[in-house]
């Protein structure tokens, strides 16, 4: 829980554009004078996601018997009569909803209006800037760019809690990464549901690669610039570019692969196949030799065959991943893959710690490649940091949290670097 303060406690689950929206809503709380409350701030990405949810709220009671408490997020957006059905719960609140200050305005009365507060997401058009001017407890910021997705992956649900893809003006995050920087943030990570989909509805339509280098190029004083997941069959030239010319574009891409199999990625309907998820990697590694990939994975998709599952499992060192997302399957209600024929769920599990299994190999290897090397770490708690590659590196010395040092690499445990701090960061 975190700590009890007089003002609303949020607790945040999943991505990190759900961490962006948090302090939004911390604002917004702020401003409507709301006290004595805990706001949960949902996942609906998988079954256990919403069960961790329920889970916290119900603690949440527990731990603050008169305190409001007030449901948000992706899975009440998606669900919003489980937690209506939840005695621990006085209001729930849709993924719009959660941003508005007059959501939280005092005083209302629970009993006497709906608990229910959640309208249509999918007709929303478009997506303002989160103006965010700090992150509590983070030394890196974020900034959302983009919402939304229009595809329609048929294990996803998140579509249905986030609406159509809709991209924020282009000077508008350059004015945000502007504005975070000038409050001593070293690195920016953008953020979005389906970030590479960014700009077809702005005008002009510009890609996303043209938004990466011009938050570059009209921000200089920023010192690194970090990307969220992205799907590889969106990347754009100007993205490629941006990647084999600019430094301060962090050498770390986490894709959206989900499976390695080409009849499970088409069941999926997802858009890549197994070849070009491997061919990116080959392409990106030529411009930027030391990128390091990661990866969502799903183990135990329907009809996943041994074979196929084997395919999956390869594409861990075909792609040369190193820092694996392992899903198991979960079926989500409302989603053309809950109606497939199911794995056993003792198989799914087996699958997830294989692919687990394979990931901790990968880092391994990667860590072991790490050895000796020069890297820049920002410094995210005493002792702690992120290299370029946003590897966990051990600091053998007393460090500056949010400071960036220059660091040489002197082994690893197995899961972090361990490294010496060659000076201090001005």
């Amino acid at each position: 829980m975190p700590e009890t303060s007089n003002r609303a406690d949020i607790l945040t689950f999943g991505c990190r554009l759900n961490a962006v929206e948090s302090e939004t809503i911390r604002r917004a709380t702020d401003e409507a004078g709301l006290r004595d409350a805990v706001i949960v701030n949902t996942c609906a990405v998988t079954g256990e996601a919403v069960r961790q949810a329920r889970q916290a709220i119900r603690r949440a009671r527990r731990d603050n018997p008169t305190a409001r408490i007030i449901v948000t997020g992706c899975a009440a957006q998606t669900e919003p009569e489980t937690f209506a059905a939840m005695a621990e719960v006085d209001l729930v609140l849709g993924n719009a909803e959660k941003l508005q200050p007059a959501s939280y305005r005092l005083p209302f009365d629970l009993e006497a209006e709906e608990k229910v507060r959640v309208n249509d997401i999918m007709e929303l058009t478009e997506t303002g800037a989160h103006l965010v001017e700090s992150f509590e407890g983070r030394t890196r910021a974020f900034v959302q760019v983009q919402n939304g997705c229009d595809h329609r992956c048929t294990f996803c649900i998140i579509p249905y809690g986030r609406g159509p893809s809709r991209s924020v003006p282009m000077g508008a995050v350059v004015d945000q990464v502007r504005t975070l920087v000038g409050n001593g943030y070293a690195e920016v990570v953008l953020t979005g549901v389906d970030l590479t989909s960014y700009g077809p509805d702005l005008p002009g339509a510009p890609r996303f690669g043209t938004l990466v280098r011009s938050i570059l190029r009209n921000v200089p004083e920023l010192q690194r610039l970090r990307l969220s997941s992205i799907d590889s069959v969106e990347a754009d030239e100007d993205l490629m570019r941006a990647l084999a010319e600019e430094e301060r574009l962090m050498p770390h891409l986490h894709l959206s692969l989900q499976a390695g199999d080409d009849m499970i990625l088409k069941r999926m309907k997802r858009r890549h196949s197994r070849a070009q998820s491997v061919q990116f990697c080959e392409d990106v590694r030529r411009l930027r030799p030391d990128t390091v990939f990661g990866a969502d994975l799903i183990a135990g998709f329907p009809t996943e065959s041994d074979a196929m599952f084997e395919n999956t499992r390869r594409i861990v060192e075909d792609c040369g991943l190193t820092h694996l997302h392992v899903f198991p399957f979960s079926p989500r209600t409302g989603t053309p893959a809950a109606r497939m024929p199911q794995l056993d769920r003792r198989l799914v599990k087996e699958r997830a710690a294989r692919l687990r299994d394979e990931g901790a190999r990968a880092l391994s290897r990667h860590l072991d490649g790490e050895v000796g090397r020069a890297r820049r770490v920002l410094v995210e708690a005493e002792g702690t940091g992120r290299t370029e590659q946003f590897t966990i590196a051990k600091l053998a010395a007393e460090t500056r949290v949010g400071a960036i040092v220059p660091a040489r690499v002197t082994g690893h445990d197995g899961r972090h670097l361990q490294a010496d701090v060659e000076m201090q960061a001005a």
